[in-house]
């Protein structure tokens, strides 16, 4: 089993910035894949970024320039940093730790509400 806590979310004016944090409860980063996912309200959820074992990165492609996935080994944490953001970035963010059949885990979610 694997525990997935995400912290970061909160209320942000448009073009501001936020920077989400999933933190792992064991290192896990060596073998599975880490995505960030969001759901707004009325609509289904979404891929919006991920980084691979091997560290290679993929994006929605409305994130891409904005968005920047990253982790830290040592920490067990996985970070969303967003720019640039929009009132069509409000959603609940989920983390998501993939390796295979079976081995699928999500986080609470955090809440993202872009607003002025």
């Amino acid at each position: 089993q694997v525990q997935l806590v995400e912290s970061g979310g909160g209320l942000v004016q448009p073009g501001g910035s936020l920077t989400l944090s999933c933190t792992a409860s064991r290192n896990i980063f060596s073998i599975y894949t880490m995505g960030w996912y969001r759901q707004a309200p009325g609509q289904q959820r979404e891929f919006v970024a991920a980084i691979t074992s091997g560290g290679g990165t993929n994006y929605i492609n409305s994130a891409k320039g904005r968005f920047t996935i990253s982790r830290d080994n040592a920490k067990n944490t996985v970070f969303l940093q967003m720019n640039s953001l929009k009132p069509e970035d409000t959603a609940v963010y989920y983390c998501n730790a993939f390796w295979g059949l079976g081995y699928d885990y999500w986080g609470q979610g955090t809440q993202v509400t872009v607003s002025s």
